[in-house]
């Protein structure tokens, strides 16, 4: 068999039964012979974000995959990859390549050059009889370590060539404990603490550790704050649970944040970042992470553990157990009490019946609709995300999908698209703003193409938010440059998805449900609701 067949019974081995993809490239017929199923997407960055949605969603343990065309296609996806590596999600590339005689030949785009700053691995298969292990390779790098884009580039000229040692087993995640002296010194300073905090990054669901990090939030009465890309590792209804600290906040985490002595890292770089917190001058910092190179980048950390979050975790639960460790106790009740001085505040927002709506107020009318313990929600960046992180509560893994750091807009589509395909079962809601809609909306016709039932909520104010105050005032006053325009709902229709324009307050759960309805028919959604440009944001830092 030809490298291209290769390539797809390795995936198919690897447990891979759909793959993004936009033509041409010679291994999207060869995937379907194999019976994996292609997935044409309308622009290669969609196609991106889907590979990404399938990696997080399943926590690595299913690998998302993209294959585009060299040259041109590899150029569009660069923008989706940045955003995966930026926050470090194991997705699976596959461009094809130029003719090994011409490759470095301008003006040519180099995939392996150019991808190498954005990607954990790249190689390119030169040799039919390397495609094995290139492709081993590539399934080692995607499952172990920190997570980050592969990939592997497969010239047009070698795709094709015979492939005479196919001998190919699944690779394995391997996973390591910390070292225990580590891990007896981190909880020494757990005992010394008196306000501690946990914050937990992805890392937690990487590892699969929700469970363990609910037992070890209960055995020591810390509570947990989420990073961004965390959120959803630690379910918001959690008496524990501080909620999300990120660009915007809530007023829990702020609160324990700036009053702790003691923050607790699992699962996180501690990446100094505006979609992040800083951390106090009073505190000591504890870091588990499964990449040393994390330890110490932007802190000084005073107590570092290299291994898998969920291993440490135990570990660390075992350490405190045999000490008879007491939890703190009345954590909760201090929690209560700042979430209300919190609401008090942000009441008036979320219960507003202004007109044009506040946003505000549609999230909390789409979070009474849903069952928020069977749907996956994603933002897209800006304001929708700044809005939303706060306040939408996610009660399992994943019922949240955080993302940020490279934050281009128009990312949310493509992520709802793939955790559809990846949990069939759930709701899948992403909201996004008119800007994010004319990055990306065209691709709702892939999700009607192939009945991938999610619904797209559209906040329809017609302005970019805070530009014209913050950014561009001569401009927007000038010459309206922060105006957009647009039937969002219309449109969806003529992608034959099923479109609403809402602007009654009462309408918006009717839509929702009829929303819901059309979904588990197959057929996507977009309601386009009317909002208000609403600026203020529960920002902390």
């Amino acid at each position: 068999m030809n490298v291209d067949t290769t390539i797809c019974r390795i995936l198919k081995a690897e447990g891979i039964d759909w793959i993004a993809a936009f033509p041409h490239q010679s291994i999207i017929d060869v995937a379907a012979k194999e019976g994996i199923k292609p997935v044409i997407v309308r622009q290669e960055r969609a196609g991106v974000n889907m590979a990404d949605a399938l990696s997080r969603v399943t926590n690595g343990k299913t690998i998302g995959v993209f294959t585009m065309q060299y040259g041109p296609g590899a150029e569009n996806a660069f923008s989706g990859v940045a955003q995966a590596y930026a926050d470090s999600v194991p997705i699976l590339l596959l461009p094809g390549g130029n003719p090994q005689d011409r490759v470095g030949v301008h003006p040519n785009f180099d995939s392996l050059d150019h991808y190498k700053g954005i990607t954990k691995w790249a190689s390119s298969i030169n040799s039919a009889d390397r495609t094995v292990d290139v492709m081993r390779s590539a399934f080692s790098n995607l499952r172990n370590g920190r997570p980050g884009p592969v990939l592997v580039e497969i010239p047009i000229d070698v795709a094709t060539q015979e492939v005479t040692n196919y001998n190919y087993t699944p690779v394995k995640q391997n996973r390591s404990a910390a070292d225990p002296q580590d891990v007896s010194d981190l909880v020494d300073a757990i005992v010394r603490s008196t306000q501690p905090v946990i914050t937990a990054g992805q890392g937690v669901m990487y590892s699969d550790a929700t469970s363990e990090l609910i037992e070890l939030s209960e055995l020591t009465g810390i509570p947990v704050v989420t990073t961004l890309a965390g959120k959803s590792g630690f379910p918001e209804n959690h008496p524990l649970s501080l909620g999300c600290a990120a660009r915007t906040a809530t007023g829990m985490s702020a609160h324990f944040l700036n009053e702790t002595d003691l923050i607790i890292g699992i699962g996180t770089s501690f990446t100094k970042s505006v979609f992040g917190f800083p951390v106090p001058d009073q505190a000591q910092i504890i870091q588990i992470t499964n990449h040393a190179e994390d330890i110490h980048k932007d802190y000084s950390i005073n107590y570092g553990a290299v291994g898998d979050a969920k291993l440490v975790i135990k570990q660390m639960i075992e350490e405190l157990k045999n000490r008879k460790f007491q939890p703190r106790e009345g954590v909760s009740n201090l929690i209560d009490q700042q979430r209300t001085l919190w609401m008090n505040q942000w009441e008036p927002k979320l219960s507003s019946s202004e007109i044009p709506i506040n946003p505000y107020r549609v999230f909390r009318e789409i979070e009474k609709t849903v069952d928020v313990s069977n749907t996956i929600v994603t933002h897209d960046s800006g304001y929708p995300r700044d809005q939303l992180v706060p306040f939408w509560k996610p009660v399992t893994q994943h019922g949240y999908i955080g993302w940020g750091k490279s934050t281009q807009l128009g990312y949310g589509l493509g992520l709802a698209i793939g955790a559809k395909l990846a949990q069939p079962e759930k709701t899948v809601i992403n909201f996004m703003g008119d800007a994010a809609f004319g990055m990306s909306g065209l691709d709702i016709e892939t999700a009607t193409r192939n009945k991938i039932g999610i619904t797209t909520v559209v906040l329809r104010n017609g302005v970019m938010t805070g530009y014209a105050a913050n950014y561009m005032p001569v401009a927007a006053d000038t010459y309206g440059s922060n105006q957009l325009e647009g039937d969002y709902a219309a449109v969806a229709k003529g992608l034959g998805a099923h479109g609403e324009r809402i602007d009654k307050i009462e309408d918006i759960s009717s839509g929702m449900n009829r929303a819901l309805a059309a979904n588990k028919k197959g057929q996507p959604a977009l309601l386009e609701i009317i909002t208000k440009e609403e600026p203020e944001v529960s920002k902390y830092w």
